[in-house]
């Protein structure tokens, strides 16, 4: 057992050093230099690349992206391994891991070889997978979060003032309910100057005067007007990602699905975007893809009043464009490869002859027989008819419903709110 164990480990290292000598014969003197320690280092190329990103900055996410960088420059995906099993091929590279590089450089080949190739090859999809994990720990933890913080406080530091303004306003509203009651039952004309004495009694009218003017500018009208408060403060953080943006836009990782493309093709000017001098040159609305940004974004993408009339911020649109980006990765509309974390879920389907090998079995064991695209169809008809009932119901209900679904103005997507079910 023990010699036949021995025979099928060299019969695997020369698999793998034979398959990277095809793809590119000066494929393996160039791992074997990652083995080397750079003169004025304390560590090998190897062990360098082989260290994951530790903190959650800017400038480590510019170092886990140059690091992709690195480990893509060799290219590994260009040598074919389909012959050699997906579990004996992983246990090498976990292997290799594992080693100082001290001990795979003492290897005799072809193990060194085929070692190094499994390792760097492993080593690439880990890489795009750190450099991601610490992009979404970016955009919630120094973006998202302290966006929120700060906007919150600055809702809390107006509270004070909305609560005085409120005070005020309430007295007058009091008071004008009263005599407007007191007109109707009496059936006589309304006195507008009798009724501003009976309100200036209580509230001075200049006092009035200002706590409407206070209301209107602490309450926009619009009911989103707290995220849009915290999308301004989100785009004050754009020097937090601005390092990345060249590097993020150029990589070849990032691919999508059909929902994700549009979001990846507005991020791949992001490095153009970052180099030009917006105070000589401003951003112009026909230069940026506005379907892409929700309305709580509008506000702070067109409407700085730091900068010319119609001119766009572009501070503010590339941040936007960064958490749709994180968005469309939490929902792989934008996936990466190689990658095990954020890969395209898509690819492990089976296609082709393994597909139709096994497509009774799956089928049948999720008792479906129909075509998929008819199957999709009678889902998306059943839900348009569940939808259709119950905006039915709710027009019969009138006022008296419990639900409704709320149209944001100026378009937007439909939100059905439960609010009356609480009070």
């Amino acid at each position: 057992m023990s010699e036949a164990r021995t025979v099928a480990e060299r019969r695997l290292y020369e698999a793998v050093a034979r398959a990277a000598s095809r793809a590119d014969p000066s494929l393996a003197p160039a791992l074997a230099e990652l083995l080397v320690v750079p003169e004025g280092k304390r560590v090998s190329e190897l062990e360098r690349l082989r260290t994951p990103p530790t903190k959650s900055t800017g400038t480590a996410m510019v170092r886990a992206m140059e690091r992709v960088e690195e480990i893509s420059a060799f290219a590994l995906g260009r040598v074919n391994l389909s012959r050699v099993p997906v579990n004996r091929l992983s246990t090498l590279a976990r292997y290799g891991q594992l080693s100082k590089a001290q001990t795979i450089e003492r290897a005799p080949e072809p193990r060194r070889t085929a070692l190094l190739t499994a390792v760097v090859r492993q080593l690439e999809a880990q890489a795009v997978d750190d450099a991601l994990d610490l992009f979404a720990v970016l955009m919630a933890n120094r973006l998202i979060s302290p966006a929120r913080r700060a906007s919150d406080r600055d809702r809390l530091a107006m509270l004070p003032q909305l609560e005085k303004a409120a005070r005020i306003l309430a007295k007058a509203s009091k008071i004008l309910t009263e005599e407007l009651d007191l007109v109707a039952e009496a059936g006589t004309d309304l006195d507008v100057g009798a009724l501003w004495a009976a309100v200036e009694k209580a509230v001075p009218r200049t006092a009035v005067v200002g706590a409407v003017a206070t209301v209107e500018a602490l309450v926009p009208e619009d009911d989103g007007s707290a995220e849009a408060a915290m999308r301004e403060k989100l785009a004050l953080r754009y020097n937090t990602v601005r390092p990345f943006l060249s590097l993020l836009g150029e990589s070849d990782a990032l691919g999508a699905a059909p929902a994700g493309r549009r979001v990846l093709a507005a991020v791949r000017p992001l490095p153009a975007l970052s180099r030009r001098r917006v105070k000589d040159r401003p951003l112009l609305p026909r230069e940026v893809d506005a379907e892409l940004m929700p309305a709580m974004w509008k506000r702070a993408v067109f409407s700085n009043s730091k900068l010319p009339q119609g001119a766009v911020d572009r501070d503010a649109y590339v941040v936007c464009l960064l958490e749709q980006l994180h968005r469309a990765l939490n929902r792989r509309d934008v996936f990466a490869s190689p990658s095990n974390r954020w890969a395209d879920p898509r690819a492990r389907l089976l296609d082709g002859p393994r597909w139709e090998a096994m497509k009774a079995d799956v089928l049948a064991g999720l008792s479906l027989s129909e075509d998929a695209a008819e199957h999709l169809d009678q889902l998306v008809r059943a839900l348009d008819a569940a939808w259709r009932q119950m905006a039915d119901r709710l027009e019969e209900a009138g006022d008296d419903a419990k639900v409704e679904v709320v149209v944001p103005e100026g378009g937007g997507r439909a939100k059905l709110s439960v609010d009356k079910l609480v009070r």
